[in-house]
């Protein structure tokens, strides 16, 4: 099982499960408004979704 960001709730993981999306890290390139769309996502796990990208691109540098 893959380790999602913090805040990322169940209903949005499943989301982004259905949608193919089987690592946090495949997020990265994607831009985060075709999350959005999904049904099951919401404000509060695409702000722990975008947080946790910036923390990862930040680490790498």
């Amino acid at each position: 099982m893959t380790e999602w960001p913090k805040g990322v709730a169940i209903p949005a993981i499943r989301a982004l499960q259905a949608a193919g999306y089987t690592e946090w890290q495949q997020l990265e390139k994607v831009d985060l408004s075709t999350f959005a769309h999904l049904h099951g996502m919401g404000p509060k796990a695409l702000a722990a979704i975008e947080a946790a990208l910036k923390e990862s691109r930040g680490s790498r540098e």
